[in-house]
């Protein structure tokens, strides 16, 4: 066992969750987000997992998208991606919301969406759903952990149970190091400036994984 294995500990995730449903469910402008949600798929998927990715219905007017020749042409490139529905958060064993930072907060749009939620919070529908959270930012320290622990503040509320990968692998510090979620810096130019690919699959499947455990638990 390696000496970080050691300190922190090594979860076994190699094992086929094939009975667990993941909804990856983001908000994204340039592409971020969107490129972390598919990243999370594919880890997810390695484990066997089922998986929906879904996005956060847009409140901007179009005017205002087509002014963002960004905005609007990742608009474009994801227009055949579903809408999240409450339905999906009820079909779903596990959840990995991906999204911007806004003034170290979540966008309005995951907001508002979250806010459709309380039917489902009302009648026990969403207790005991894991979940996990990605986040994006221009700037290392532009709120990027206050906003996962935002979303995180409404799953307690959920009665959800969160699994943040901690530092359950060395990946965690290749990628910047935050135990909330994986995190992301986005320059100028619209590229990420660190390498999260590997560390985001690996959030993906100890979400999956903890999922498992827990609907195993509640057969």
């Amino acid at each position: 066992m390696g000496f970080l294995e050691k300190i922190f500990g090594k979860t076994k995730e190699s094992n086929k969750m094939s009975n667990v449903k993941l909804a990856v469910i983001y908000y994204s402008m340039g592409g971020t987000n969107y490129q972390l949600s598919k990243w999370a798929e594919e880890g997810a998927k390695e484990v066997g997992a089922e998986v929906k990715v879904l996005k956060i219905p847009e409140l901007a007017p179009q005017s205002v998208i087509d002014e963002n020749e960004g905005w609007k042409a990742h608009v474009e490139a994801t227009k055949d991606v579903p809408e999240v529905t409450l339905e999906d958060l009820e079909w779903a064993d596990a959840i990995i919301f991906s999204v911007p930072t806004r003034f170290g907060n979540m966008p309005a749009q995951m907001k508002q969406f979250l806010d459709t939620t309380g039917g489902l919070w009302f009648h026990g529908k969403l207790v005991n759903k894991v979940v996990s959270a990605m986040t994006s930012a221009q700037n290392s320290h532009g709120g990027q952990e206050a906003t996962i622990l935002s979303l995180y503040t409404t799953m307690h509320h959920w009665g959800a149970i969160v699994a943040s990968p901690g530092y359950t692998d060395p990946v965690q510090f290749t990628s910047g190091g935050n135990p909330y979620g994986v995190s992301v810096t986005v320059g100028q130019d619209g590229k990420m400036i660190e390498d999260v690919e590997a560390a985001v699959k690996h959030q993906a499947k100890r979400t999956v994984t903890v999922a498992g455990w827990v609907k195993k638990a509640n057969q």
